[in-house]
């Protein structure tokens, strides 16, 4: 394992990471990276220990540093698993924070991060980093590539699946940068899968109305917080490199294509060009996905005739293993970056009183559950919530189950959140469904596979009730001075761990009952009054 070496700070004023290499360097200081050096075989063996590390506690990143088979290639190609996995301190570090801060507080700057956008800065050739090598024509042959095989039943093998896909509306030419899975075709051709809604397939299907190609990047190796914004659902007219750029805090590097006209990440380790020819299809999957199920095979996918490959000297291939939790590893960050965007898009929209958002990374890598913490404020305000949060860009898709809970509950302790659902949640009355909402082909729930991707959500109210707040039950709470009193005794104490933190005290206020079949001034033990306008909760 690596040296236990003093990792750069981060935060104000901190250089940002520049590309992956920096990124490893910095993981490698914190204690957080493990690299193989024996060659492992990258059909199931490598995604396997991916898998199970990510098991581990702590989980380090994995650099498999050479490919049985491929031993002798002048590529020298290395492997990248379990990227940013279950370690909220990488996904701290890529996302330009330090690796020590909270959750909660973590999203919330990230949610700050998203409202400043920088556009990308366009380098000259000589000064890409990726240009390193070129290969164009015939001279592509991607299947001597050691492109990894993740689970048995895979329909092929699958390239840069941490990766970023580059395409241009036909109509306003701005640039999307996304995720998706692309499986090896042939020598130089690979698939393209897409879910209904996302952008590169709105692009697509846009040129091909119009009867034309449509040019298409992917870098296959990338500092990861391209992986975690290209992730991430924006606004149609907004290229992910301002995002990115905003986050980082500068200009992302792009350089022009050589046989396409869009901008590459100039500091990508591995890149291909190619262009999808009108209804040009081909039979692609299954392969396993981020439900932790194999996806349905799809009848055809848009297929990427490669014209350019480029990549740096030892290029480092970034796979995302998608399994269930927490070898998922979209899981860990998506609860982090999705938890911002839902609360950014409520800043938007102007809804006081959000104390905290929070994707659970169980559920789905991150995508199934949203629990809104908020200070309820006026009749509806939680109703509300649950309703934005459902539809709203940064989480309409897929999204199953939106859950609100007061300021006093920590949305990311699901331990919290399950009490709050027990205790003030009457589901006959505070239960909501959505139905025929944006899902995908990937939603093992939905059978027969022709009803997807249509989809529904719960949305559950588990905040007290509005009308009754001033005398809902009281909650058992410590009070604050003794909270103080116990942690600075701690230690001494002989007790293990830091305190746990606590999110609500006690605030010696008297209890009023009013009406409530309590007592009440004027009125006699026994003598019982009944709530006015009793029914749902607003």
């Amino acid at each position: 394992m690596a040296t236990n070496k003093q990792a750069p700070a981060k935060g104000p004023g901190a250089e940002p990471i520049q590309d992956l290499r920096d990124w490893l360097d910095r993981v490698d200081a914190m204690g957080e990276l493990i690299r193989i050096k024996e060659p492992l075989d990258c059909t199931e063996d490598m995604s396997a220990i991916g898998y199970l590390v990510a098991k581990q506690n702590p989980s380090p990143a994995i650099l498999c540093e050479k490919t049985k088979g491929h031993e002798k290639s002048p590529l020298g190609a290395m492997h990248l698993w379990n990227i940013l996995g279950p370690s909220l301190k990488r996904i701290a570090l890529t996302l330009e924070e330090p690796p020590e801060t909270p959750t909660v507080e973590l999203i919330r700057r990230v949610k700050d991060k998203l409202k400043q956008r920088i556009p990308p800065r366009e380098v000259p050739a000589n000064q890409a980093r990726v240009y390193e090598n070129t290969k164009t024509g015939d001279e592509i042959d991607l299947e001597q590539l050691p492109i990894p095989k993740h689970w048995p039943l895979d329909g092929g093998r699958y390239a840069g699946t941490a990766d970023c896909v580059i395409t241009r509306d036909p109509d306003s030419g701005y640039l999307n940068v996304g995720t998706y899975r692309m499986m090896l075709q042939g020598k130089n051709q690979v698939g393209l899968y897409l879910s209904p809604g996302k952008d590169a397939r709105l692009h697509i299907t846009r040129a091909w109305q119009k009867g034309e190609p449509i040019e298409v990047a992917a870098a296959w190796g990338i500092d990861p917080l391209f992986m975690v914004i290209g992730s991430q659902t924006f606004a149609k007219n907004v290229s992910e490199y301002e995002y990115a750029g905003g986050v980082k805090g500068q200009p992302i590097p792009v350089v022009r294509g050589k046989t396409t006209d869009l901008l590459l990440p100039a500091n990508a380790e591995f890149v291909i060009e190619g262009i999808i020819r009108p209804n040009s299809v081909k039979s692609e999957g299954p392969f396993g996905e981020f439900p932790g199920y194999y996806g349905r095979p799809e009848a055809g996918c848009p297929l990427v005739d490669v014209t350019a490959v480029h990549y740096r000297s030892k290029p480092i291939f970034t796979n995302a293993l998608m399994a269930d939790y927490p070898s998922n590893e979209q899981s860990g960050f998506f609860s982090i970056i999705r938890s911002a965007r839902i609360w950014d898009d409520f800043d938007k929209l102007g809804i006081p009183g959000i104390q905290g958002v929070y994707c659970h990374p169980a559920a789905a890598g991150g995508f199934g559950m949203t629990v809104i913490s908020l200070e309820q404020r006026y009749a509806g305000h939680a109703a509300q919530a649950l309703a934005l949060a459902a539809q709203v860009p940064g989480g309409a898709y897929y999204t199953k189950w939106i859950i609100a809970v007061d300021e006093d509950v920590d949305p990311t302790d699901i331990n919290q959140v399950i009490w709050a659902m027990s205790s003030r949640c009457n589901p006959i009355e505070d239960i909501d469904l959505l139905r025929n909402t944006w899902s995908t082909w990937l939603d093992p729930t939905q059978n027969p596979p022709e009803e997807r991707p249509y989809g529904s959500k719960a949305l559950i109210n588990a905040c007290k009730e509005h009308r009754y707040l001033p005398v809902f039950s009281k909650r058992t709470a410590l009070r604050k001075e003794v909270y103080d009193r116990v942690t600075s005794m701690w230690k001494k104490l002989g007790l293990p761990g830091e305190t746990p933190g606590v999110r609500a005290f006690e605030q010696e206020s008297k209890v009023v009952y009013h009406e409530v079949g309590g007592f009440e001034p004027g009125k006699q033990p026994g003598e019982e009054t009944t709530p006015p306008n009793k029914g749902k909760k607003s």
